[in-house]
């Protein structure tokens, strides 16, 4: 269902057009089974699923797909924003095969609904392994050593 309640150390909302592979990554990540077809709006709900990272649980769910026009209402879509807003990070999955304005059109609803994403691309990307799997890497800025 829709209220899916918050668990582990972060939670990542996973959003993007319809049929993009959100349900698929969700699966192969979590080992959670979401649903997965040759048609859109296969996900109907927030399915949600577990990864653990060094010790941390990561929450992360797969929303339905949006469509444009979503901050507006459309398909779900105040339903499927509002639902990422709950989220530490949101990772906007893309279709390789279409045009990069996709992602321009994700963050535009995204904007409508009140939600900025990083002016300055984060240092975060996977590595694929030989053997099969995946590492996440992630570079932050060095905290603080005291506080005045």
């Amino acid at each position: 269902g829709w209220d899916v309640k918050a668990t582990g150390d972060s939670r990542v909302g996973l959003i993007g057009f319809p049929s993009v592979g959100k349900s698929t990554l969700l699966t192969k990540l979590t080992g959670t089974h979401s649903e997965a077809a040759a048609y859109e709006f296969t996900t109907l709900t927030c399915i949600p699923g577990i990864i653990r990272y060094k010790g941390a649980k990561i929450q992360l769910l797969d929303l339905p797909g949006i469509i444009e026009g979503a901050k507006d209402g459309k398909g779900r879509g105040k339903r499927v924003i509002g639902t990422a807003r709950t989220c530490s990070l949101i990772l906007i999955v893309l279709d390789a095969s279409k045009p990069v304005t996709y992602k321009k059109l994700i963050e535009k609803e995204l904007h409508g609904f009140g939600i900025r994403l990083n002016q300055k691309k984060p240092n975060v990307y996977f590595k694929r392994h030989d053997k099969g799997g995946i590492q996440l890497h992630v570079q932050l800025p060095a905290a603080p050593t005291h506080i005045n």
